[in-house]
């Protein structure tokens, strides 16, 4: 079988065998561009509503949105208002599905209430009028021990959606590959690998967008995966940040450096943040992506047993071929570049 063939074969089977017409949210984020490519490439009728300026820090005009949205029909506005929605997404149509990878850019409470559970609500409401019969969402591992503002909006959300009457479809992924991409460059210069304790106090299983992409498209068609709460993660067993730094280190034929970092430090910038904070409205949204970081650095990306309050990574489903290391591969050679967004924390 030739090259072409064996990819016009993937192409027949990746298709959907009932085509539908999509919306989709947060389509210019990483994780929303590689789902619009899984939606178009399975058949399906897609259109993205974005806005006029989007991207990270609006650096996105129209003309940019449109190519990095290929085969998909661009609409532009703006989804934390119920009327734009209406008029500039719906536009009084019929939608089979909404797809929504939209979520709060730094995780800040105000941000993460206004799109992770208001515009949210902006849109489901909107899509029982479109006649949207299934809703699948975009959401977080990490809602299972919501300490956070957006992890508390998004758990806001999700029961919502699970009351609607809508058939739904909530993807809570592990860690994403940009998320653990931070030290590449640092360590490429010479520099230690930073951990928080001995670096064994958290697991992931990592997953790539791409395969992650073709999780959520193929909710449209698995019945297996409507009306569920789906965890999942990539291929592979959990790994450490421990052992992600040892395997960046190995691809750079270097040895290991570590340089580890008290969980007590973070705490310490926490309560000073805080307190200036009460001051200065800006040193609080610092507190709160300080408060992320540290939830981060102590908590696994894994499966929560509600029994004994213990994270299992056997219990956390693998989805996909990509890995980590293959990404760090990719960023060690030079043929990836990571992009992480207003997210990052390290």
């Amino acid at each position: 079988m030739t090259q072409s063939t064996r990819a016009l074969t993937a192409a027949i089977t990746l298709r959907s065998p009932h085509p539908r017409r999509v919306l989709v949210l947060g389509a210019t984020g990483t994780i929303g561009r590689a789902s619009v490519r899984a939606l178009v490439a399975r058949g399906h009728d897609v259109v993205c509503l974005v806005r006029p300026q989007a991207g990270v820090g609006g650096t996105l005009a129209p003309l940019d949105s449109r190519g990095l949205l290929e085969g998909a029909e661009l609409r532009l506005g703006d989804v934390t208002d119920p009327q734009s929605l209406a008029r500039d997404g719906f536009r009084g149509e019929r939608f089979d599905a909404l797809v929504s990878c939209l979520a709060s850019r730094t995780g800040a409470p105000q941000d993460a209430w206004a799109i992770d559970h208001r515009a949210h609500l902006h849109a489901l409401e909107a899509a029982h009028g479109a006649g949207v019969e299934q809703f699948v969402q975009l959401s977080a591992i990490c809602v299972q021990k919501p300490l956070l503002a957006f992890q508390q909006a998004k758990l806001a959300f999700e029961n919502v959606l699970i009351g609607s009457g809508l058939c739904y479809s909530i993807v809570r992924p592990t860690a994403f590959f940009k998320s653990l991409s931070g030290q590449v460059e640092r360590v490429k210069q010479g520099k230690p690998f930073l951990l928080f304790g001995d670096g064994s106090l958290t697991a992931c299983k990592p997953i790539s967008d791409s395969d992650l992409a073709d999780y959520l498209a193929a909710c449209l068609d698995d019945p297996a995966r409507r009306n569920r709460i789906l965890p999942i993660g990539g291929p592979g067993p959990a790994i450490t940040p421990r052992q992600q730094g040892e395997h960046l280190f190995a691809l750079l034929g270097r040895p290991p450096r570590f340089k580890q970092v008290p969980v007590a430090l973070l705490d310490a910038v926490i309560g000073v943040l805080g307190m200036l904070g009460q001051v200065v409205p800006a040193l609080a949204a610092k507190a709160e992506l300080a408060r992320i970081g540290r939830y981060y650095t102590t908590e696994s990306m894994l499966v929560l047993n509600p029994e004994t309050g213990r994270y299992d990574a056997d219990a956390t489903p693998s989805t996909g071929t990509q890995t980590l290391f293959d990404f760090y591969a990719s960023l060690v050679s030079g043929a990836a570049a990571p992009e992480r967004g207003d997210h990052a924390v390290f």
